[in-house]
């Protein structure tokens, strides 16, 4: 295994709950040194996850309202509040041996800024306003929501980038803790051409700022390489 190796794996669409069990799994591996750091780069389906800061009265219209609307609502436990998840948003889920928290969140939000400015758009971090404030912001409208977990040095969860996401069921929500915040995408801030910033050139962006940021040399694998790196280290154990 090489140090500076970043594992970069694009799942396409997954399942909320799929994305969980994998990305626990990988932090097993990690914590053993067994595999190097790892970024899953996904969409979900519609979901809320409401995260271990988030407070009563986040779904204001009463969960059954929003689940007849097909959106799951799961408690997941990273930092920060409610936030939406849905397809043509980018996911990023990086499992990573890290030291400090604040300067790994602050080096996520510099990660996504360069990313969109490789699309030509102007993006900006708050880091003195708050935790509520984490994420990434165009002007005044927040384009990136940042969350994650850390065990025994290693990280699960990650960041959200608005692609050409449904933005609407950010509005029915108390989104990041901020009430009447104002959501935007790629797609919104590039005057709704979608096919100018497609969702792949968005993903493949942000796999090379991420690594940049990190100082990593950013290597492809798929799916089916993560497998059997779970399943080498299920042996062991079993062995």
């Amino acid at each position: 295994m090489i140090a500076d190796e970043l594992w970069v794996c694009r799942l396409g669409v997954l399942d909320h709950g799929e994305a969980l069990a994998l990305q626990q799994g990988l932090r097993a591996r990690r914590q053993a040194d067994e595999i190097p750091d790892t970024l899953l780069l996904l969409e979900h389906q519609p979901v809320y996850t409401r995260g271990r800061r988030s407070v009563p009265g986040e779904l204001p219209l009463g969960e059954d309202w929003y689940r007849e609307r097909g959106i799951d609502i799961v408690d997941v436990d990273r930092g920060g509040r409610l936030t939406y998840h849905g397809p043509g948003q980018l996911v990023g889920y990086p499992i990573m041996l890290i030291g400090d928290v604040v300067t790994y969140l602050r080096t996520i939000e510099r990660a996504i800024i360069a990313s969109l400015a490789d699309l030509g758009l102007e993006a900006r971090a708050r880091p003195d306003e708050g935790p509520d404030y984490t994420g990434v912001w165009t002007g005044d409208r927040k384009i990136a929501s940042i969350g994650v977990h850390v065990a025994r040095g290693v990280t699960t969860h990650g960041f959200a980038i608005n692609v050409q996401n449904d933005l609407a069921p950010f509005g029915w929500v108390v989104a990041c803790g901020l009430d009447g915040v104002q959501m935007t995408s790629v797609l919104r801030e590039s005057g709704g051409d979608g096919e100018a910033t497609p969702l792949p050139a968005v993903r493949a962006s942000i796999a090379k700022r991420f690594a940049e940021a990190f100082d990593r040399r950013a290597c492809d694998v798929t799916f089916a390489e993560l497998e059997a790196a779970l399943s080498q280290g299920d042996a062991a154990k079993a062995g």
